[in-house]
């Protein structure tokens, strides 16, 4: 979604709502700039300006029949809650549901009030992990990289598939470590971000390649991604 706020500017937010609900949608907003200060400081029925949506999303219909598994980074969790929710609210059309989160210390870390839920949904796992726990600071899980999580996942290469967001980095090891385990390419789904101005095409801001990410993406099939300029992955 493009969100504005009038005389301010206009900036691209992934949507986290719950796929199941009609009558409004949700986005998760972190205070880095101008815009998102502004949005941050207002109350409930400030007026903002929205369009949208735009692009591709995760492929939660091609998803139906098989094991899920989400690798998310960061910040990267928030575009893929709605999946979450999307398996939880048809439990029974998806095979099992795994989720590796890392942050960079629990403090960082997001919706930390929906974690039993998500755990009580029915062939669920949630494992979560942090580069770094502050002294003083409780963590009663693991510490590292997301992908040190691999050597442990329940999730096997067959009849499956990866929807990953994060750095662009980070989904780089991601996605060598799957194919390492015998994920193909094409079981892998990523999450790009790039400076989005018009979100159709026009512009040519997000463009990679002769890929738009506002446009094609920003969830791109990994197979289709390989070989195109500045990218880490």
């Amino acid at each position: 979604m493009m969100i504005s706020v009038p005389g301010l500017g206009e900036a691209p937010f992934s949507l986290s709502s719950e796929p199941e609900r009609n009558d409004c949608f949700e986005t998760t907003v972190r205070r880095v700039g101008n815009l998102t200060g502004v949005l941050d400081r207002f109350d409930v029925g400030a007026r903002i300006g929205g369009r949208g949506p735009y692009g591709k999303g995760w492929p939660v219909e091609e998803a139906k029949g098989q094991d899920v598994l989400i690798v998310a980074g960061g910040i990267g969790l928030a575009p893929l809650r709605p999946v979450i929710k999307a398996v939880q609210a048809n439990r029974t059309l998806y095979g099992s549901l795994e989720v590796l989160y890392g942050a960079r210390t629990p403090a960082d870390e997001m919706f930390v009030d929906e974690y039993d839920e998500w755990k009580r949904v029915e062939d669920t796992t949630l494992t979560l992990i942090v580069d770094s726990v502050p002294k003083g600071v409780t963590w009663p899980h693991r510490t590292g990289v997301v992908t040190a999580l691999f050597d442990d996942m329940k999730t096997s290469a067959e009849n499956s598939i990866v929807m990953t967001c994060g750095p662009e980095i980070m989904m780089r090891f991601v996605a060598r470590g799957l194919l390492a385990r015998n994920f193909r390419r094409d079981q892998i789904y990523v999450s790009l971000e790039r400076r989005m101005k018009c979100g159709m095409g026009h512009c040519g801001h997000c463009q990679i390649g002769s890929k738009f990410v506002c446009k094609d993406g920003p969830v791109f099939n990994y197979s289709d991604l390989i070989g195109l300029p500045d990218l880490t992955l």
